[in-house]
């Protein structure tokens, strides 16, 4: 495995992971509520900036691998989806667009591993869709996550509006891979 600064920071964002969701649990007398929201906004901010970091570096000091790239949408998607869990844990989210966006993200992982298996990663690929997809659910959930108003903006309001964009785009880039797939999918069936 190899070590240097784009994998470090990929780590740091799983590490992180766990403070977005554990935040939520902490004793009310040692934070409270808004405070909470406060916590675990800035957090996943920071998660998400390192994300872009990353990749950033990986690229311009020429540091990338494969186990960077297998690492980076694991930690995306594991950042995702915990803030998801709590979210709906809290009632901020509705259950069902989490589960969209959860079993798309499980659903693309388990096509590229297969695709992978068959060479074909390529068709695959991530697309300028799914590059949007992750804009808005990376601009929905801290507003979400901070749940009030900042700057006279219902942040709650604008992170559900987000949200639903970005599920509706998850469901689109989802059939977008899908179809991008379905001819190798096809091809291969047949000779199993």
């Amino acid at each position: 495995m190899p070590f240097n600064i784009p994998i470090l920071l990929t780590w740091l964002r799983v590490a992180l992971i766990p403070l977005v969701v554990g935040v939520f649990y902490l004793p009310t007398h040692w934070l409270p509520l808004a405070d909470r929201n406060l916590a675990a906004t800035l957090v996943f901010i920071i998660a998400a900036v390192t994300d872009w970091f990353d990749g950033f570096l990986a690229r311009r000091w020429n540091q990338t691998s494969a186990f960077g790239a297998f690492l980076d949408p694991v930690a995306d998607k594991l950042m995702v989806a915990g803030a998801l869990l709590v979210l709906v844990q809290l009632g901020r989210v509705n259950a069902i667009i989490a589960f969209i966006i959860i079993g798309r993200e499980i659903t693309i992982s388990a096509l590229r591993e297969w695709m992978a298996q068959i060479g074909a990663t390529k068709s695959v690929a991530v697309s300028s869709l799914g590059k949007i997809k992750t804009a808005a659910q990376m601009t929905a959930i801290p507003m979400l996550l901070f749940h009030d108003v900042l700057l006279g903006i219902d942040t709650h309001y604008w992170g559900e509006y987000f949200l639903w964009v970005a599920g509706v785009l998850t469901v689109w880039s989802m059939f977008y891979y899908l179809r991008r797939a379905w001819p190798l999918i096809k091809e291969k069936a047949g000779t199993l």
